[in-house]
């Protein structure tokens, strides 16, 4: 029995509108590109077999409802903020992480001692 790859190949096949102009973004700190008015999931599934792997050890995901009404298509903008890949347009040159670009949990522990301090506003 073969195993499987660690880097699938993507699954996403476009049937139609192919003739749209190619956008390019960075994918992960990577150069990829995918067609204008592509959401960021279509765009990360058409360069890669998942869009992010779950928290709770369950393996790759790729979306779920594809409609924004689940958690399965969270991923990360070049700011570090969770936007949802299923309805957030690409936009060109954009950045995307498949995974956290800093350490939540400091955040985290920063939040819980700031609570504990009784103070109100959290930076």
């Amino acid at each position: 029995m073969t195993q499987p790859s660690p880097n699938p190949r993507p699954r996403f096949v476009r049937l139609s509108e192919t003739d749209r102009p190619t956008m390019s973004f960075f994918l992960d700190g990577e150069p990829a590109s995918a067609l204008q008015d592509d959401t960021l999931l279509v765009a990360v599934l058409q360069n890669r077999g998942s869009v992010r792997a779950s928290e709770f050890g369950d393996g790759k995901r790729a979306g779920f409802c594809l409609m924004g009404a689940c958690q399965d298509c969270w991923i990360w903008d070049g700011a570090g903020k969770r936007v949802r890949a299923c309805s957030t347009p690409l936009a060109e040159g954009m950045t995307v992480f498949t995974h956290p670009p800093h350490d939540d949990w400091s955040l985290m522990t920063a939040f819980s001692a700031h609570l504990q301090a009784g103070e109100k506003d959290f930076p």
